[in-house]
C-alpha cells in the first residue's frame, strides 16, 4: 500500500472534522509563545525581558504537562483538555490586561506562566489517541507509523502557521490583538477537540489496559525527555535570533513569518517519513537525524541578513520533524498503552522546558552581542542533541515488530 493510500486510510478512521479540529487547537501554544515574547519585547524594550516571559510561559507548561498527562489517563481527556482550554484562553487575555497597565514587567511573566501551566499539549494528547483508534485495523502497526508522522507534520504546521499568524498580525495590527487571537482560538478549539468522541475511545482503551500502573521513568524514556528538551532550546534560541535580526534591520513583524520558515522544512520532511524503509530502525534513523540538524545549524552563525537566513532556516527545517517525530514514535512504542498519554505530555513538557531554557538563554545573550550568540545556542542545542542519543543509544532498543492484524483490503479506502 502507498503511503498516500496510507493517510486516506488513517483519516477515514476518524473523519476529516478531527484532524481539522485537532490542528486548529494546537495553534495557539505556538501562537501564545512569540506572542507574548515580542508583546513584553515591544512594551519594554528588552528582549530579555521578552524572552523571560515567554520562558515563563513554556516552563509552566512543561511542568503542568505531565500532571494533566498523567490526569487525562486518569479521568479521559474530555474533562481534562476543556478545563484546560478555558483556563488557558482567559489567562492569555489576562496577559495583554497585565501588560496594558503600569505594573512591572514580571506580574506579565506571571500571569503568562498561569496560562501556560493550564494550555493543553493537543498534539501529544492527539497521539495517545491513535492507537485506539487503530486497534483491530488492518496493518494497525503500519499506521501507527503514519499517524505519528502526521501528528509530527501536523506539530510543525501548527509552529508555521502560529508564529507566520502572529507575525502577519503584528505587521497589520499589534502584538495584543495576536495574544488575544490565540487565547479565542484555545478556548474555542481547544474544548471542540476535548469534546471530540476520540477523546471517548481513548479512555475507554485505557480502562481495558493491564499497565496503567507502570513506571514512565525508564531509561528510555528519559532518554528521549533529553532529546525533546534539546529540539524545545532551539525553538526558542532561533525565535529570539531571529527577532534580533528583524529588528536590527526595522522589519520585526517578519519574525514570526522567518521563523515559520523552519517550520516549512520541517512539514515536507515529516510527510515524507512514510516512505522510508521500515528495516531502517528508529533508534538508527534518531542518530543519523541529530547529526544532520548539527552540521546544518553551522551556517546559522555566518548569517548577517534576513535573505542569508531564510535558506538555511528552510534547510535546517528537515531535519527537525523527523528528529521529533523519531522521538515520539520510539516513545510509544516503549510505552505501555495505559501510560501514552503521560508519556506523550512528558515529553511535550521536556520541549517546553526546552523552549524556555533556549530562549531565556538566547535573548540575554542577544542583549549582550545580537543574533549571532544567540544562534550559538542552537548549535549547542544541535551538540546536546547527538551527545543524547550517542551516550544512551542502547536505551533506545525497540521491541519486536508485531505482525499486522489484517490485511490491506480490511484498511478504509
Amino acid at each position: 500500500m502507498s503511503p498516500l493510500r496510507r493517510y486516506r486510510a488513517l483519516f477515514g478512521l476518524t473523519g476529516p472534522a478531527y484532524i481539522f479540529v485537532a490542528f486548529l487547537a494546537r495553534i495557539p501554544l505556538a501562537m501564545s509563545q512569540l506572542g507574548v515574547l515580542l508583546l513584553v519585547a515591544e512594551d519594554t524594550g528588552s528582549y530579555g525581558a521578552g524572552g523571560a516571559t515567554a520562558g515563563a510561559l513554556a516552563i509552566a507548561n512543561a511542568i503542568g504537562a505531565m500532571f494533566w498527562g498523567n490526569l487525562a489517563d486518569r479521568l479521559g481527556q474530555r474533562t481534562v483538555v476543556l478545563v484546560q482550554s478555558l483556563i488557558a484562553g482567559s489567562g492569555l487575555l489576562a496577559v495583554v490586561f497585565i501588560v496594558h497597565t503600569d505594573l512591572a514587567w514580571g506580574w506579565a511573566a506571571a500571569v503568562a506562566a498561569g496560562a501556560g501551566l493550564f494550555i493543553p499539549q493537543v498534539g501529544p494528547l492527539a497521539r495517545a489517541r491513535w492507537r485506539p483508534v487503530t486497534s483491530g485495523v488492518g496493518e494497525s502497526d503500519t499506521l501507527m507509523d503514519v499517524a505519528f508522522s502526521y501528528e509530527g507534520a501536523a506539530d510543525e504546521a501548527s509552529f508555521v502557521l502560529g508564529p507566520a499568524i502572529v507575525g502577519v498580525i503584528a505587521a497589520t495590527a499589534n502584538s495584543t490583538v495576536s495574544v488575544c487571537a490565540a487565547g479565542v482560538l484555545l478556548a474555542v478549539f481547544g474544548s471542540w477537540f476535548a469534546l471530540h468522541p476520540t477523546a471517548r475511545t481513548a479512555f475507554a482503551a485505557r480502562e481495558r489496559s493491564t499497565a496503567s500502573t507502570a513506571s514512565l521513568w525508564t531509561p528510555a524514556i528519559i532518554t528521549l525527555s533529553f532529546a525533546q528538551f534539546a529540539i524545545g532550546s532551539v525553538f526558542g534560541s532561533i525565535q529570539n535570533g531571529t527577532n534580533v535580526l528583524a529588528t536590527a534591520v526595522g522589519q520585526p513583524g517578519l519574525t514570526g513569518l522567518f521563523h515559520a520558515l523552519l517550520g516549512v522544512g520541517s512539514v515536507i520532511a515529516g510527510l515524507s517519513l512514510a516512505y522510508l524503509p521500515t528495516r531502517w530502525s528508529l533508534a538508527s534513523r534518531l542518530r543519523w537525524f541529530a547529526l544532520a540538524f548539527l552540521l546544518l545549524s553551522l551556517p546559522l552563525l555566518a548569517v548577517g541578513s534576513l535573505a542569508a537566513l531564510a535558506p538555511v532556516l528552510f534547510i535546517l527545517g528537515l531535519t527537525v520533524a523527523p528528529y521529533m517525530i523519531t522521538t515520539f514514535t520510539l516513545a510509544e512504542k516503549l510505552t505501555p498503552m495505559g501510560r501514552t498519554g503521560a508519556a506523550m505530555t512528558l515529553l511535550a513538557g521536556a520541549t517546553g522546558l526546552g523552549y524556555a531554557v533556549g530562549a531565556a538563554l538566547a535573548g540575554r545573550l542577544a542583549d549582550w552581542g545580537g543574533h549571532t550568540p544567540a544562534f550559538a545556542v542552537t548549535v549547542g542545542a544541535g551538540v546536546l542533541m547527538l551527545g543524547t542519543v550517542l551516550i544512551w543509544r542502547h536505551a533506545l532498543r525497540e521491541p519486536p515488530a508485531t505482525a499486522s492484524a489484517a490485511p490491506d483490503s480490511a484498511l478504509v479506502e
